[in-house]
């Protein structure tokens, strides 16, 4: 089975949750099962809340959107979150952030979850792209297949 989507959300709290219900709602229909449903939904909202807060910048006309696309392929689910922020100077730490901190969980908490993970510039432009993927495990009856 293969399924994708695309989405273009405003750069706001409430595309967040959003997302998420897409793509629980589209594994949940798919069959897979609930466990990866939830580390996957927890990771993409992980990434959909830095292209919420970094990803865009205070320049008059700039993009105030990002996109989330979610393959669901075979036996893996990518998933990939692209905004229009400034990007990284350099490479995103891979070490824990500090238990003393609000902030700067999100990455570590998509590399725990997800069993591959990319996170790098737009081809040509502005901004990052955080993609990541995991190996799917299947409900023994997917209401896809029952419907």
């Amino acid at each position: 089975m293969s399924i994708w989507w695309s989405l273009h959300l405003r750069r706001e709290a409430a595309s967040v949750p959003l997302a998420r219900r897409l793509l629980l709602g589209t594994m949940e229909t798919a069959g897979v099962d609930p466990d990866v449903c939830y580390d996957l939904s927890v990771a993409l909202s992980e990434a959909c809340a830095n292209a919420v807060e970094h990803g865009g910048d205070a320049t008059p006309g700039a993009s105030e959107a990002y996109r989330v696309t979610a393959y669901l392929d075979g036996e893996k689910c990518r998933i990939e979150v692209a905004d229009s922020g400034p990007g990284f100077a350099r490479p995103p730490d891979p070490r824990p952030a500090r238990p003393d901190v609000e902030h700067g969980r999100g990455l570590c908490l998509i590399r725990e979850l997800a069993d591959h993970v990319h996170i790098g510039a737009r081809p040509g432009r502005c901004g990052t792209v955080v993609s990541f993927d995991k190996i799917l495990k299947w409900k023994k009856d997917p209401s896809l297949l029952t419907a």
